[in-house]
């Protein structure tokens, strides 16, 4: 914390996160809350088990005196649809009870990670080469495809979440497997003449990789309720890339591209869900608010002047899961830290970037 650090940021879906424990997490969140570090967790459940991992994160920022955030924020696999009410009266009983619990999305029904979310947790224990040495042993191969196929104990199970129909391969290293980015699981699996499950494990093992994916996960429904909620904030969760070059031999997930514009232009302007006033707090001062990232976040003197200016009329995202390597319109003009980096919608070629510290840096020894 005193270096910098935001707070304790958790990934119980993963493995190793998976391994930590309750009681731990509290601890290590305790000393970051007393410098104003907040607990931000990807939690243990998404789906089948959502309504304990929400009550996980509440005991956490309840015992730890931390504000809390949800890490995009999901009903995962069909079966869980219908716990979106509770899931928010969870929440909002907390904040009622005075604790800042808060939550990020994207504006999507599909996430994306890697093929291990498809697999426990235990065949993945000791990182990727271990991973693909027991991948390799019959016996293993043979209890892994078993519980692939049913839900997860212990482990969050997307292979019966999304299915092979609705898992869509996006992410290779092997230049030999690039060819089979944009197909899903399903069919490759069929191109193969093999099982999903084994053409799963047959690709971690070819690309040396965990394997970019794409899971449809998500109800629609659920999605456009979200973005209403006055306490949620947004998130891309993928990484920029420009749609040139090497960047084009693989696939990503719309949400690098379009997650923001789709917010402003579908949700805000189209479908009216959100005020546009109150979708820009959403997306600046509360999500700034809540790291409790100094100076930054609002359009107020002796703040640093980023500053984006779209036209609200034509904001719209044109990625999409089929072509998702298309830039946004509507966007003008964009500076940071005082500097034009965008200018009439064309990058200016200015890098005026600053690190950003949290609340505690230089002011936490312990």
């Amino acid at each position: 914390m005193d270096e910098g650090a935001m707070g304790v940021g958790s990934s119980l879906i993963y493995a190793p996160g998976t391994y930590a424990e309750t009681p731990e997490l509290i601890a290590i969140t305790t000393a970051a809350a007393q410098c104003g570090g907040m607990y931000i967790s990807h939690m243990r459940s998404e789906g089948d088990r959502l309504i304990e991992a929400i009550d996980e994160l509440i005991e956490i920022a309840r015992r730890s005196g931390a504000a809390a955030e949800i890490y995009h924020l999901k009903m995962a696999g069909r079966d869980n649809w219908d716990k979106y009410d509770a899931a928010i009266a969870r929440i909002e009983a907390a904040r009622a009870e005075g604790l800042r619990i808060t939550a990020d999305m994207y504006t999507y029904p599909a996430g994306a990670t890697g093929l291990d979310a498809a697999m426990p947790t235990w065949v993945q224990a000791g990182g990727l080469e271990a991973w693909i040495e027991r991948l390799k042993d019959p016996a293993i191969r043979a209890r892994v495809a078993a519980e692939m196929a049913a839900p997860g104990k212990g482990w969050e199970n997307f292979f019966v979440g999304a299915g092979p129909e609705g898992m869509l391969l996006v992410g290779f290293r092997n230049e030999a497997l690039k060819p089979l980015t944009g197909k899903t699981l399903a069919e490759v699996a069929k191109m193969r003449g093999r099982s999903p499950a084994e053409t799963a494990m047959d690709l971690v093992i070819e690309d040396g990789s965990r394997v970019g994916t794409v899971y449809f996960l998500m109800d629609e429904a659920n999605v456009a309720k979200q973005v209403a909620l006055p306490w949620m904030s947004f998130g891309s969760d993928a990484s920029s890339q420009a749609p040139e070059s090497v960047f084009l031999k693989s696939g990503t997930h719309p949400r690098a591209y379009g997650n923001f514009p789709r917010l402003l232009g579908r949700y805000v302007r189209d479908e009216g869900r959100v005020p546009l006033a109150d979708a820009i707090r959403r997306l600046t001062a509360l999500p700034a608010g809540n790291l409790k990232i100094a100076d930054r976040g609002m359009l107020k003197p002796g703040y640093f002047a980023d500053v984006v200016v779209f036209d609200p009329a034509r904001i719209a995202d044109h990625a999409t899961f089929a072509d998702p390597q298309v830039y946004a319109t509507g966007m003008r003009d964009v500076f940071v830290n005082g500097v034009q980096v965008l200018k009439d919608g064309e990058h200016s070629g200015a890098t005026p970037g600053r690190v950003v510290r949290g609340p505690g840096y230089g002011r936490c020894k312990g």
